[in-house]
């Protein structure tokens, strides 16, 4: 019940309506006079989006020389933060979009480019 009330708070579901005429509407689904659509999600975050504040997160971190942070580097190679700090970097990630990465997940981004890849390609995103 507590997971059920947590992701109510978070979840949420564009909704459009739209009055019709009665006559114009035949369908039985709409005879109560309003047509429901849902959102396909369309206000999904672009690229660019994606990117700028996936570093924002990244330089923002204490340990990160915010210089050296680019599309391509990689946390431990380049950047030389250990296993905890790309840990805070993913949460940091999951605070920042709103959204919940697997644990499975989280273990394979170690590089700027995996993460942006994983906020650009998530359908929660925001």
């Amino acid at each position: 019940m507590a997971l059920r009330a947590a992701v109510l708070r978070h979840l949420r579901v564009p909704v459009q309506f739209f009055a019709l005429a009665r006559r114009e509407c035949q369908a039985p689904l709409c005879s109560g006079g309003s047509l429901r659509q849902f959102s396909s999600h369309d206000d999904h975050l672009t690229k660019d989006e994606v990117i700028e504040r996936v570093l924002s997160v990244i330089k923002c971190h204490p340990k990160v020389d915010p210089s050296k942070v680019s599309p391509d580097v990689h946390f431990q190679k380049d950047l030389g933060l250990d296993s905890l700090d790309t840990v805070e970097i993913v949460m940091a990630l999951e605070e920042e979009f709103k959204l919940e990465i697997p644990d499975k997940e989280a273990d394979k981004i170690d590089s700027c480019d995996l993460a942006i890849e994983y906020v650009y390609n998530h359908p929660m995103a925001s």
